[in-house]
């Protein structure tokens, strides 16, 4: 099954970012809703987003930032 066909009868998905789940979106009629969980992404609770794209882009940010912060601290150490 194609992507498109099983975003087409699926109103809700887990995205996972780098083998970690950030946390599960549903489907509604204003787009998609973010539920986390695991509490780095819980910035973006309760957030809508357009579409799943645009809420796996958020939680990729999300992601990148910790990321980026951790090893500034760790450079600064």
């Amino acid at each position: 099954m194609s992507r498109s066909q099983f975003e087409a009868q699926s109103n809700a998905y887990i995205i996972e970012i780098h083998d970690r789940a950030a946390g599960i979106i549903t489907r509604g009629e204003r787009g998609f809703r973010f539920f986390s969980s695991e509490c780095l992404f819980d910035s973006l609770e309760g957030r809508q987003f357009r579409s799943a794209r645009e809420a796996e882009r958020a939680e990729r940010a999300v992601y990148s930032e910790r990321s980026r912060r951790a090893n500034s601290q760790l450079i600064a150490s």
